[in-house]
């Protein structure tokens, strides 16, 4: 049967991940030493769940080609772009846990599973590797807005009760509960326009169809050019290209760091010593110059997570975005 997605994990799941592992470890440990054959033997395949040529698409296969040399198998990237990033999702699930088979693993998967009645659970079909990177996102407005400040939006809004008009990507995503989380604490009431991508919504915000948006750095063209104003950003630092945009953290929103994280995963009963060895070459190459390179170019940085530490952090984010999408009414109904 199905796990319930919208159910905590219990108590009994969580240690049960612990002994679980303790398990596999003996069985594994066994297996092993009877075969006395190294693991990789076989190229390994990375499912990406975005198009070819998009900017993490890009960075995944230069950090492919960085950790194939340290494990000394290829790694086959193959793309299964679409439903918003989860197409990932029930292709982990259905590999065999054997290490040949990972995934790079979005926000958005973990978010969908609780907006939705889907047949796989993130948090209990997968094994975490490691966190990887994230996005940052900014608050956008027209480059002739008489907003210079987020404190000067929130004061106008506050004023004029349901007459501000934000955009952001998509109803759920990332830029909206963001955007929902900070006006709710100033109990600002607004009109939440959704945009299918950046390109439209950028649009919107440089031509003044609405009056700001939220959006991960697709937006540094459009601000390079002069067309719209960054009012704050959310990440946990100043970016070194924008040094002088503040952080949402910096104007006092202590919960408002929100970089959308992804990291890797194989499926679910992966041998712990297979994900050791995947987390050690891959944290290699997380951290080689190339791979540096390839994250600056599009104003991202490395979000480094180990195995341990990136399933923690899972958890917490899984609790806070339930909470979250429980007050914005968009968590999924339970299946009849």
């Amino acid at each position: 049967m199905a796990p319930n997605q919208n159910s905590h994990p219990s108590r009994r799941e969580l240690l049960g991940w612990g002994l679980g592992s303790a398990l596999l470890s003996c069985t594994g440990g066994f297996a092993h030493a009877a075969t006395a054959s190294p693991w990789p033997e076989r190229p390994i395949t990375l499912i990406v769940p975005w198009p070819a040529g998009g900017q993490t698409d890009l960075t995944l296969r230069i950090l492919s080609d960085e950790t194939e040399k340290l494990l000394g198998q290829p790694i086959v990237v193959i793309n299964k772009p679409g439903a918003a990033g989860t197409q990932v999702a029930p292709a982990l699930k259905m590999a065999e846990p054997d290490g040949y088979t990972i995934g790079q693993v979005p926000l958005t998967v973990y978010r969908y599973a609780l907006m939705h009645n889907v047949p796989w659970d993130p948090v209990t079909d997968f094994s975490p590797i490691l966190q990887v990177s994230g996005v940052s996102f900014g608050v956008l407005v027209p480059a002739d807005s008489p907003w210079k400040t987020w404190a000067e939006l929130v004061d106008w809004a506050k004023k004029h009760p349901g007459e501000l008009i934000m955009g952001s990507t998509g109803v759920g995503t990332t830029a909206h509960l963001a955007t929902e989380e900070l006006l709710q604490q100033h109990g600002v009431t607004y009109v939440h326009v959704p945009y299918k991508g950046t390109a439209d919504q950028m649009l919107a915000v440089a031509s003044g169809l609405i009056m700001a948006g939220v959006n991960s750095t697709g937006f540094a063209p459009w601000v390079d050019q002069g067309k719209m104003r960054i009012l704050a950003l959310f990440s946990a630092e100043r970016s070194p290209r924008w040094p002088k945009v503040p952080t949402m953290l910096e104007l006092g929103y202590a919960q408002a760091v929100y970089t959308s994280p992804w990291g890797l995963a194989a499926p679910r009963g992966t041998p712990p010593e297979v994900i050791a060895k995947l987390h050690d070459a891959f944290r290699q190459a997380v951290f080689s110059p190339r791979h540096r390179e390839a994250l600056a170019r599009f104003d991202q940085s490395i979000n480094y997570l180990n195995t341990a530490d990136y399933r923690a952090a899972v958890l917490q984010t899984v609790e806070h975005e339930r909470q979250l999408l429980s007050r914005m009414n968009l968590l999924a109904k339970p299946a009849q």
